[in-house]
């Protein structure tokens, strides 16, 4: 195996398109986080992005798209944002992930949304669920399995969208629209929800704010950025934003506006997209790890990703597993255990009311 280094803008047509072919040659690879345009663009607004092009002879096998920081420390592409992560490659092609890592003029890899069957995964990497929305035998049978396994939730937001309309008009369903001004309310929202819940403001980056805007410029048979609302009486109450393959919707950045919180308009979203998105060909969304309350209801099946790092023996290793490793497994066992998950939520809710209040 021989590994070349280069700019996303580097790349060449026949370089990206080998990239989408071997992307679309195997199921584990069907993720808008894995595909070249997701790099492609993140590339135009960061210059720490790099891909790694695996070479057989002259043949090429694989495509590995990282950040690189400093001290040799390689993140995904767009860290603490993707909810795939890995190389995209021929199946069955034995990649020495140390040897890989050493190719990248990297000394650690480190990743928390790996997917399936990488070779980067080793045994002792942490495994986590990615709760889906399996959509592949239609979405007649969805809504079968929403009956059976969350009757009363399903029955409860058809109820609560009857009631919103009755008391606040007509619903619309606006579905992969382009425009830029439901994103921004959306956005706007979402920056609402960062700061009431205590999280930090992910488009207080302006960087991060461009990436989105470009994504849903970019519409394509095999990627898209896919932006969806919900009005009553011609006002927004609920969107999404995400990236599709041709056959995968992956969950990104849901928000509604809080005056319509008691109606769940979250919820009733959700379900109006699940059913536009499976008439447009899509088989899986893919809602991202993490515990919510509405990806337990509305979930109908799970992939499985990993979270750890793979490093060499040096220094920088050593450095970087003494800032890193025991914060993020301080942070697995409060997430794995729900006594210490909802008083850390309930803190950082506090903390997010409070700086509101300061900050008003």
């Amino acid at each position: 195996m021989r590994v070349t280094l280069a700019l996303p803008r580097e790349l060449g047509q026949s370089e990206v398109s080998r990239w989408r072919a071997l992307q679309e040659a195997d199921a584990a690879f069907d993720n808008p986080f894995l595909s070249p345009e997701f790099t492609l663009t993140v590339g135009e607004l960061r210059d720490d992005v790099r891909v790694a092009v695996l070479y057989d002879g002259s043949d090429i096998v694989g495509f590995f798209p990282f950040e690189r920081h400093p001290m040799g420390i390689g993140k995904p592409v767009a860290a603490g944002l993707t909810d795939a992560q890995g190389l995209v490659h021929v199946k069955d092609y034995e990649i020495d992930p140390r040897r890989l890592i050493k190719g990248c003029g990297l000394s650690v890899y480190e990743f928390d949304h790996l997917v399936s069957g990488q070779p980067l995964l080793g045994a002792h990497h942490e495994r986590h669920a990615s709760p889906i929305i399996d959509l592949r035998d239609g979405w007649e049978r969805y809504t079968e399995s929403l009956l059976r396994n969350s009757g009363k939730t399903y029955k409860s937001t058809l109820a609560k969208s009857r009631k919103l309309q009755r008391e606040a008009g007509a619903m619309r369903h606006d579905y992969a629209t382009t425009d830029l001004a439901p994103l921004r309310t959306l956005l706007g929202w979402k920056t609402d929800q960062y700061r009431r819940t205590g999280r930090t403001d992910r488009f207080a980056h302006k960087w991060i704010v461009e990436l989105v805007e470009r994504l849903l410029a970019t519409q394509t048979e095999s990627f898209a950025g896919v932006l969806d609302m919900i009005y009553v009486d011609e006002k927004p109450v609920a969107g999404h934003f995400g990236l599709r393959t041709r056959t995968t919707l992956a969950g990104w950045f849901p928000a509604y506006d809080t005056q319509f919180a008691k109606y769940s308009p979250g919820l009733i979203h959700h379900l109006a997209m699940a059913e536009r998105a499976a008439e447009s060909g899509i088989e899986i969304i893919d809602m991202g790890r993490g515990q919510k309350e509405y990806k337990d209801k509305l979930k109908n099946g799970d992939f499985e990703v990993a979270e750890g790092r793979v490093a060499r023996i040096g220094a920088a290793a050593g450095v970087h597993w003494v800032m890193r490793v025991p914060v993020r497994k301080t942070r697995a066992t409060v997430m794995a255990n729900p006594l210490l998950l909802r008083t850390a939520d309930r803190a950082l809710k506090t903390y997010g009311r409070l700086r509101t209040v300061l900050q008003g």
